[in-house]
Order: structure tokens, then C-alpha cells, then sequence
């Protein structure tokens, strides 16, 4: 009788705590307001309130695209180990 190795990779990996970092950091720096309470220094007379905010919508949408990316190289490998076609 044969038996068969049914275990399943870890659930949490480094590339799956990459992610997590990726997700987490804008809420991290967006939420966190008294790091960027005051209008100095002015960027195009813009405060500087308003215009880290603002560069966190491109810092956010930078690294949610690098996040998905990575999800889709875990999950191709995922498949791969497992004996399944991946993409």
C-alpha cells in the first residue's frame, strides 16, 4: 500500500507577508494624521497636508498593483507544486 504525501504548503509565506506589507502600509501612513498635520512645506503653494494624500493615492495604487502581481505568482507556483497547469 502506498501512501501518498498530502501536505499542503505553509499558509503564510514571505512573498505572502510582502503582500500583507504592501496592503497595509498606506493605511498605516494615511490613518496614522499626526505624522502629517501642518501645511510646511508647500508644494505649489499646495499644504503639505493635502499634498501627501494625494501621493499616497499614487503610492497606494503602485503597490496594490505589486501586491496583485505577487498573488499571481504565489498561486501559479501554489498550482505548480500541487500538479496542477499554471498560467
Amino acid at each position: 500500500m502506498t501512501q501518498t504525501s498530502t501536505e499542503k504548503p505553509p499558509v503564510v509565506t514571505p512573498v505572502r507577508a510582502v503582500i500583507a506589507l504592501c496592503l497595509f502600509a498606506p493605511f498605516v501612513a494615511v490613518l496614522w494624521v499626526g505624522s502629517y498635520a501642518k501645511t510646511e512645506p508647500l508644494l505649489a503653494g499646495i499644504p503639505f497636508f493635502y499634498w501627501y494624500q494625494m501621493l499616497w493615492v499614487l503610492v497606494s495604487t503602485a503597490l496594490t498593483a505589486v501586491a496583485y502581481k505577487l498573488w499571481q505568482r504565489d498561486q501559479r507556483a501554489r498550482r505548480a507544486a500541487q500538479g496542477g497547469e499554471g498560467r
